[in-house]
Parts: C-alpha cells; sequence; structure tokens
C-alpha cells in the first residue's frame, strides 16, 4: 500500500515505517501536520496513519484537511487518550478507524490492511461507474485469412506483456475490436478497458478528459472530475487516433508512459496511476516525427510492439464471413443472393471493415423480404462494371487455368466481344482465342 504515517513521536513512527516497509509497503513519515500536507501536496496516499496528538496541528484538523484533498485516501486515528468524544469527532470527519496506543503491531498491522482493502473496493467501484458509460461492450474477432491469423497470433504474444501496444491501420480495419482482444487476454481483464477519439476533441477538453481536472480549474469546472487515467487505474486505456495528440498533451502522455506519474488540470500535486496503455493511429507516426508534428520519444516509447491490420481489400476471403456475421445481427434466416455476394466481394471497401457493416446494415433496412439482393445495395458497389469484377477475381486466385480464363474474358469484355482485336490484344491469332474460349466455356453472358 501507499500509506503515509505522521506521528511527532520520531522512534515509535520510525519503528512503524521500518517493518512495514520489510513488506514491501511504500511508507512515506511525516513528523508534523504541515509535513503531511505538504507531502499529500506532492504525491497521492491509499492510506494515512495520524497521531491525534501532535503540536501546531492536532490529528483532527489534519484529517479534516486531508480529506478535503483526497476523500478517497483512508485515515487511521492513534491517540494515548481514548475516549468516546475523540473517536466520534473523528468517525464523523471521515476516519475509517480509531486505535489506542501502546497498541501491538500484529494489530495496527490488520487495521491498516483492512483500510487499503477498503480504499481499493471503493476505487474499483467508482472505476466501473465510470466505465459503464464509456465502454462499448466487446466483439468478437471475425478472420480466417491468413492476413488475420497473423493477427491473431501476434495478439496472443503481446498480450500478456505489459509494454504498451501501437495498433496500425486504415480507418474502419477494427483497431478498437483488438485493443479489446489485448486487453481480454492480458493480466489485466478483470479491470477496466477505456477507451478515448483524440480526433473527437478540442485539445483543452481532450486534456480535462485524459487528465481530469480540479474544482475551479477552468470555466464551468464546478466540480473536481477524475480522469480516464484515473478511472483506468489498474487496467488499460485505449487511446484511438493516437496522431491527432496536440504537442503539450504529448508531453503529458509520455511522463505517464516513463514513471506513471500525472497531474489533473488545475492540480498542485502529482499522482501515480498503474495503467497500460494501447494507441492506435491511421497515420504513418514515422512521417510526422520527421516533418515535427509528433515527439520523437513518445514515438519510440509507444512504438514498443506494434500490430498491423491488413485493409478489407487485402483480406477478401474474408468478406463472406463479415457480411454473413452482420446479417445474422439483423435477424435469423437473412441471406444474400449470388449477385449481391458477387459485388461484395469485388468492392475495394475503402472504409473497411466499418464501412460494410453500413452497407448490410442500409441493405436490411431497403429489402422487402429477408433475402439481400444487388438492388439494396449502394450503386458503387451493384454497378461495378463486370471488368472490376474479373481483374479483383484474377487477384484472388493463384491457379494458372483460373488466371488464364479470367483474363481472357476481361479482355473479351473490354473489347465488346470483337475477336479480331481480342486476338490482337492477347498476342495470339483468332484460331487460338476460339480455342481458349471453347477450353473455359466462355460467352458474352458470362
Amino acid at each position: 500500500m501507499h500509506l503515509l504515517i505522521v506521528d511527532d513521536d520520531h522512534e515509535f513512527r520510525s519503528g512503524i515505517a521500518r517493518r512495514l516497509s520489510r513488506q514491501e509497503h511504500d511508507v512515506c513519515e511525516a513528523e508534523s501536520g504541515g509535513a503531511a500536507l505538504a507531502a499529500f501536496q506532492r504525491r497521492s496516499f491509499e492510506v494515512a496513519l495520524l497521531d491525534l496528538n501532535m503540536p501546531q496541528m492536532d490529528g483532527l484538523e489534519l484529517l479534516h484537511r486531508l480529506k478535503e484533498i483526497d476523500p478517497h485516501c483512508e485515515v487511521v486515528m492513534l491517540t494515548g487518550e481514548a475516549s468516546v468524544e475523540t473517536a466520534v469527532s473523528a468517525m464523523k470527519l471521515g476516519a475509517f478507524d480509531y486505535l489506542r496506543k501502546p497498541c501491538p503491531f500484529g494489530e495496527l498491522e490488520q487495521l491498516l490492511e483492512r483500510a487499503w482493502q477498503h480504499h481499493r473496493l471503493g476505487r474499483e467501484n467508482e472505476q466501473l461507474r465510470q466505465v459503464i458509460g464509456r465502454t462499448a461492450p466487446s466483439a468478437e474477432i471475425i478472420g480466417t485469412s491468413p492476413e488475420m491469423q497473423d493477427v491473431l497470433r501476434l495478439v496472443g504474444k503481446v498480450a500478456p506483456t505489459e509494454s504498451p501496444v501501437l495498433i496500425l491501420g486504415e480507418s474502419g480495419t477494427g483497431k478498437e475490436l483488438v485493443a479489446r482482444a489485448v486487453h481480454q487476454q492480458s493480466q489485466r481483464a478483470t479491470k477496466p478497458v477505456v477507451t478515448i477519439n483524440c480526433a473527437a476533441l478540442q485539445e483543452s477538453l481532450l486534456e480535462s478528459e485524459l487528465f481530469g481536472h480540479e474544482k475551479g480549474a477552468f470555466t464551468g469546472a464546478t466540480v473536481s472530475k477524475p480522469g480516464l487515467f484515473e478511472v483506468a487505474d489498474g487496467g488499460t486505456l485505449f487511446i484511438d487516433e493516437l496522431g491527432e495528440l496536440a504537442p503539450s498533451l504529448q508531453a503529458k502522455l509520455l511522463r505517464v508512459l516513463e514513471d506513471g506519474h500525472m497531474r489533473r488540470v488545475g492540480a498542485t500535486r502529482e499522482q501515480r496511476v498503474d495503467v497500460r496503455i494501447i494507441a492506435a493511429t491511421n497515420r504513418n507516426l514515422a512521417v510526422d516525427v520527421a516533418g515535427g508534428r509528433f515527439r520523437e520519444d513518445l514515438y519510440f516509447r509507444i512504438n514498443v510492439l506494434s500490430v498491423e491490420l491488413p485493409a478489407l481489400r487485402e483480406r477478401r476471403d474474408d468478406i463472406p464471413l463479415l457480411a454473413n456475421h452482420f446479417l445474422r445481427t439483423i435477424g435469423q434466416g437473412w441471406s444474400f443472393d449470388e449477385a449481391a455476394m458477387n459485388a461484395l466481394r469485388h468492392y475495394s471497401w475503402p472504409g473497411n471493415v466499418r464501412e460494410l457493416h453500413n452497407v448490410i446494415e442500409r441493405a436490411s433496412i431497403l429489402a422487402d423480404g429477408d433475402q439481400v439482393t444487388l438492388s439494396e445495395l449502394p450503386h458503387q458497389i451493384s454497378n461495378l462494371p463486370p471488368d472490376a469484377l474479373i481483374a479483383a477475381s484474377i487477384g484472388d486466385t493463384d491457379n494458372l487455368e483460373d488466371r488464364e480464363r479470367l483474363h481472357v474474358q476481361r479482355v473479351l469484355n473490354r473489347e465488346n466481344w470483337n475477336r479480331n482485336r481480342t486476338a490482337a490484344a492477347l498476342g495470339v491469332n483468332r484460331r487460338s482465342l476460339y480455342r481458349l474460349i471453347q477450353k473455359h466455356g466462355l460467352s458474352p453472358q458470362k
């Protein structure tokens, strides 16, 4: 635990600190109320052990002031003059419990342990409340293509580590799904995963959202608010569109990555968070570094492990899988006719999986029954020229016979089935062309 011991009795204070430090707790000491307040301004504590009777500032006043700075810190009071009145006063001010000096070390240790567990439970409940409105339900990654199998294998390797992960890929390729998969396979899977999109907020709002703010930090800040780093404490923070992060926020993010320390907007003290960062971008950050738009030190710090997602056009074998999956989420019994599926497979999908999902949702609304046909697809997909379909199909196969058939079909279509021009374009005579047409069973209707 992160513990602060405040007592003007040097021998007692140091003895307790030594014994707790040997158990690998992070212990700080303060000999007065003023020194304790200064320590609280520098960093945060989970538990504080306060002596009630100290000169200048007694334990009750210090308890009151510490709770104003950090209401989440659990406070245990110590006194040599136990009384019902002082115990009640301490509890009203928010003390966790009360113990009389001298006390057995084992009893004190158990009380501090309970206070620490109470603090952690309160933080987890706060995280869950914050996370409910900020995260979308997880979804499976769909894809059997070799490209996606490579991605899944890489996710399985990087997930168990604690290193930052950078996910690269075009817009709409599913970077957030991969981030959630990394989190779900990590040791932090039972903790929150929180998402923020850097392109969706102005710089000032983004800073407050990430790092939180204190009451009065800016106009409209009527209450203190924890940032997403605090909400995700112990878990994972997914920062989407990292390349859009302003230079001033890049510096603050680098500080968190280096030593886990951050400061709310308007705060004078730092606090430590334990967060794994997963970032994503569709930009070429190396080019941005060279152009001075992205910090080089941040780039090298966050690009420890990278996962690159293929565009949908680079894994066409997954298109039927994805299309049928999206259609099943609409209702049982839905299907595509052959022409519609063929058009979906051979469209270039500049918007990737996100565009495919939107197209299927639109088609299901326009469909008269429970089958999606070519007429329900957007015209840029349904009116794809036959040459484009054939050219895409050529790229889909490594079979020499198939490639020959598709290539001859494409040239015939381009030349409007003029045999002389087609033969000249293919570099064969008319007799050879006729043999090719007969061999592959080609006709103008194909």
